[in-house]
């Protein structure tokens, strides 16, 4: 294993440090990676309670990381695809859903979720979609003034999520709030003022911030479930109770498999969707000649703009895969059990694929982006719903509020797997 020393890069994945890093400085970082003649290795940061490896592979290349994802008989998402560390036990009940499995599970599970997806009823969701977009509008309007995440990007994928899982509106701000200390974990804003990236993590720290992810995890889980037994007593027209229902080869989901799902949706939805809405408003804002382009022929437009908000956000940041056995990928050998991490953020600036690829260019074609992960079995099963919201939102605001913008920097999330934005403050 050759290990990247700092004179390579600036700084190091692992630590806590590099994610504090302004977002210029770590896009050189992964721009140094691509350049290098081989795939960086990383030890794995030292972490209380967690068992923790000998460390991983950054992919940063584009090619690499379309191979990995294209390649899942090689490169597995078994046993954990959403962290560098392996689950321990307890979090694996509640985060060990379908993208912490290969196939054939895997594909059952996904063919009975995906029932969720179909352009049918992506196409009945239209109205509904509409409508909130409107009421959204309209409370923006009456404020004059926002914070753009938590009173725009947020509200839309949230009341989407919710509609389809039949979620009652009592119990929302408590979704919206955990899928928050889910993602957060290590944020100052979410863990109480601990800030581990200053500070360092100490036992009692990290004790704490399991403790409240464990907590959120349970909260989410047990909703569903609960959801879930109502839906057998009393189906209704909503996306737990065709769940319930549906059967694949003789196999339908339990009530854990259910909540599982859950916490991949709202978490999945929520977060990423919002975070493309909030990073296009500050990308729109700042390039003031791409977003008079997008005004001046707004449906014709607005496919390209998604698509290159998408590349130049990439909310989640990477994924994890391990090495089944002894590989070769671009000149490089891997051995079984190694583990690699797919950084989209970095293949999504790939020069070899993407001419002047930190300008933001909402004409560019191809665009052959990973924002929505690698191609093959894990590709975002919500894909396409997410370019819907957004553009259904970014319809209504720019038809009603075309001089709508941001007025501040974005307060960025703390963390080395979404690239999140927690405020962001705007005008209309």
């Amino acid at each position: 294993m050759t290990t990247a020393t700092r004179d390579e890069i600036d700084g190091d994945l692992s630590s806590l440090e590099f994610w504090a890093l302004p977002p210029d400085r770590r896009t050189a970082a992964f721009a140094r990676l691509r350049e290098l003649d081989h795939p960086a290795f990383f030890p794995e940061l030292k972490l209380p309670f967690v068992k923790a490896g000998a460390g991983y592979y950054a992919l940063t290349r584009h090619a690499d990381v379309v191979e990995a994802s294209r390649t899942p008989q090689v490169f597995s998402s078994e046993p954990c695809s959403n962290s560098i560390a392996d689950l321990p036990r307890f979090l694996a009940r509640y985060f060990g859903s379908m993208i912490n499995m290969d196939d054939p599970r895997h594909a059952k599970i996904r063919r009975i979720v995906s029932r969720a997806f179909t352009p049918r009823i992506l196409e009945k969701m239209e109205a509904d979609l509409q409508r909130s977009a409107t009421r959204i509008v309209d409370d923006l309007l009456a404020e004059g003034s926002a914070d753009f995440v938590t009173d725009v990007a947020a509200r839309l994928p949230l009341q989407v999520i919710c509609d389809m899982m039949g979620i009652p509106e009592p119990v929302r701000p408590m979704v919206y709030d955990r899928t928050n200390l889910i993602l957060g974990l290590g944020d100052p804003e979410y863990m109480g003022g601990k800030n581990y990236a200053r500070d360092g993590i100490t036992r009692m720290g990290a004790l704490y911030g399991l403790l409240k992810v464990l907590a959120a995890g349970y909260e989410l889980n047990h909703l569903a479930m609960k959801l879930a037994r109502q839906r057998r007593r009393n189906p209704g027209d909503d996306l737990v109770s065709a769940l319930i229902s549906a059967n694949v080869d003789g196999e339908s989901l339990t009530d854990q498999e259910i909540g599982s799902f859950f916490i991949l949706l709202v978490v999945a939805g929520n977060e990423t969707t919002r975070n493309a809405m909030s990073h296009g408003l500050k990308l729109l804002t700042d390039n003031p000649e791409q977003r008079a382009l997008l005004l001046e022929d707004f449906d014709a437009h607005i496919p390209g703009a998604v698509e290159e908000i998408v590349r130049m956000a990439t909310p989640v940041i990477q994924f994890r895969r391990t090495l089944t056995r002894d590989h070769e990928m671009n000149g490089h050998e891997y051995k079984a059990g190694d583990k690699v991490l797919l950084f989209y953020n970095s293949a999504n600036r790939d020069e070899a694929v993407f001419e002047n690829p930190d300008a933001f260019d909402i004409t560019r074609s191809p665009n052959p982006h990973v924002g929505f992960g690698g191609p093959g079995p894990h590709f975002c099963l919500g894909a396409n719903l997410a370019r819907r919201e957004i553009t259904v939102m970014y319809r209504e605001l720019f038809t009603r509020v075309p001089r709508i913008r941001a007025t501040g920097e974005p307060d960025r999330l703390f963390s080395s797997f979404i690239n999140g934005i927690k405020h962001l403050p705007c005008a209309v």
